[in-house]
């Protein structure tokens, strides 16, 4: 019996082509956005192919019957219902890793845009204002100290990047012996520029609150390119209006479009969940998806 595959996300044509032509498999592409819109045609997939913003509940795994695999072509998978897919027997793939540099390169971007006031020049610029006169009062990213939490895929690329801008590089991360320091709180308490790379667990969930970021430094920058809900967003925003923090940059949020107005103020740096989508990712996730998926049936 063929295999109904549901495409539900937006993907590489790559995937979409090799799976047409696997005899195994009728492939349906519907990108959807919501869990609703997910719940209401799913119905008929063996194979459901994911992105991080498609919502797999408990609802939408009910409402497929015949659901033997969800492979998802990113490295985090909190969008999933991990318990309801295990106990229907459901398989989940992804692809740890796979976008890491494109996150990593961003990241990089928002240190040197904060440190180098990048977004401030603009505004003036495109204002007609072209003042140098304070030019000399930003710094270099060798004069930062970078506090990484989390030294998984992404933040370890983001180690080896920011040491190659000679800035002094620290991390916490309780699960990699390789990670420099010993508690979150002497990271936070020893850094100027903080970025976050952890998943999104029961244990990260809201670690850094009002209390994590007064223990920054006054002035430092904070950077949240894992997932929205590991940050306090409204603590953040609000030192950013106090001048605690001198720079903040969010490529995630909570929730995810925002649903309350963000300040407009050029120290706050705002990306739409872009770090892990680049030209590069997406070529490459389409092929190995498949056979990841092509994989798994072999066994079936």
């Amino acid at each position: 019996m063929r295999k109904k595959l549901l495409i539900a996300a937006d993907v590489d044509r790559s995937l979409f082509d090799r799976a047409e032509s696997d005899d195994r498999f009728d492939v349906i592409h519907q990108p959807v956005r919501t869990e609703s819109e997910l719940a209401a045609i799913i119905g008929p997939a063996h194979v459901l192919v994911t992105r991080a913003y498609n919502k797999v509940t408990r609802r939408v795994i009910e409402n497929a019957p015949d659901l033997e695999l969800i492979a998802q072509g990113t490295s985090g998978i909190d969008n999933i219902d991990l318990v309801a897919a295990r106990e229907r027997g459901i398989d989940v793939i992804h692809m740890p890793g796979v976008n890491a540099n494109a996150v990593a390169e961003l990241v990089i971007g928002f240190m040197i845009s904060m440190t180098r006031t990048v977004p401030f020049y603009t505004r003036q610029v495109v204002q007609g204002v072209f003042s140098r006169d304070d030019c000399a009062t930003r710094h270099e990213l060798a004069h930062h100290i970078l506090g990484i939490v989390g030294l998984g895929h992404v933040g370890s690329i983001v180690a080896r990047l920011a040491g190659a801008f000679g800035m002094r590089v620290q991390a916490f991360d309780p699960y990699v012996a390789e990670a420099r320091v010993k508690s979150l709180d002497e990271l936070l308490r020893a850094s100027d520029i903080v970025t976050l790379h952890v998943p999104l667990t029961d244990e990260t969930r809201g670690m850094i609150g009002a209390a994590e970021i007064a223990k920054l430094p006054r002035g430092s920058y904070l950077i949240n390119a894992a997932r929205g809900e590991v940050l306090d967003q409204r603590a953040a925003l609000d030192a950013l209006s106090s001048g605690h923090l001198g720079g903040l940059a969010l490529d995630v949020f909570d929730p995810e479009p925002p649903d309350a107005p963000l300040p407009d103020d050029p120290r706050l740096i705002l990306t739409p969940h872009v770090g892990g989508c680049s030209h590069e990712v997406k070529t490459t996730v389409g092929g190995r998806l498949y056979s990841l998926i092509a994989e798994s049936y072999k066994s079936r």
